[in-house]
């Protein structure tokens, strides 16, 4: 066998495809040559795909289906591969929040997810629905993988979360009075946990700011740092230490810029009652 390198299913949907497609070729007994010659592929290709190094392209799905009698599911899993729910990088992202000791997040203009309620949430994705950029399926996908990712932050041994809040996400009306107002309260909850630091970068910072992009950063178990950051097409995770250093320092200085947790609720709790109630 070329490689048999061992695969997480729930680690990304590449992953779940390379998954599937090893148990279909090991329920034949075929090796990865010979499922190469049924498909017309090099047996590295068919390793690549399984390993999820290589991505299964729309023409390597048909013929899939065609050689394991699957009807149109390999298809069905391509097309899900290759226009995902989250952006490319997400799913390596959170894969490792499940090995998290601490993590850092900076949002700008909307609440981080980690804290978002369902309807706040909903009603971003409904928007971006509405813009065609996701599916309703999609929708329903990203909603569950929200729920998982907020159920490590209430159970057993979770991570130190510290939290920077941009002030113009508070102002920023996403699905109602009602919706922000819950939204609000639900920030105060989060800073009443023992093990979660919140603050909000104040419009008073200015050019102060010490960061201008949102950031997540973790501390992994074995000690080591990463950073997550977004463009508009793709997420990059960070993993080489100079990087992700000089995003830590930047980090902590926006820190000692923002006021301390007290004041930020209270700012959270005025903005709630005077522009949300």
């Amino acid at each position: 066998m070329v490689n048999r390198r061992k695969l997480d299913p729930d680690e990304s949907p590449r992953a779940a495809f390379g998954a599937r497609l090893r148990g279909l070729r090991e329920a034949r007994g075929w090796t990865q040559p010979e499922l190469g010659v049924r498909m017309g592929y090099a047996a590295s290709h068919i390793s690549g795909v399984e390993t999820g190094s290589r991505g299964a392209t729309a023409a390597f799905s048909r013929r899939a289906d065609e050689v394991f009698g699957t009807g149109d599911a390999l298809t069905r899993q391509g097309d899900e591969v290759r226009h995902p729910a989250t952006l490319q990088g997400f799913d390596e992202y959170v894969a490792l929040e499940k090995e998290v000791l601490e993590s850092r997040v900076l949002e700008l203009t909307a609440v981080p997810g980690l804290v978002q309620t369902r309807r706040y949430a909903a009603a971003l994705q409904a928007g971006a629905m509405a813009r065609g950029a996701v599916t309703a399926q999609q929708v329903t996908e990203r909603l569950g993988l929200l729920t998982a990712r907020q159920s490590r932050l209430t159970g057993a041994n979770p991570p130190k979360v510290y939290m920077v809040i941009d002030e113009a996400a508070l102002y920023r009306r996403v699905g109602g009075t009602d919706v922000m107002a819950e939204q609000c309260g639900r920030l105060l909850d989060f800073a009443a946990l023992p093990h979660a630091v919140l603050q909000v970068s104040p419009f008073s910072l200015g050019e102060h700011r010490a960061l201008g992009f949102p950031l997540y950063l973790l501390t992994l178990r074995n000690g080591a740092r990463v950073a997550y950051t977004e463009s508009a097409q793709r997420g990059h995770l960070e993993r080489e230490s100079r990087y992700v250093e000089a995003l830590v320092t930047a980090y902590q200085h926006l820190q000692v810029e923002c006021p301390p947790q007290a004041e930020s609720a209270q700012l959270i709790e005025r903005i709630r009652r005077d522009r949300w109630r």
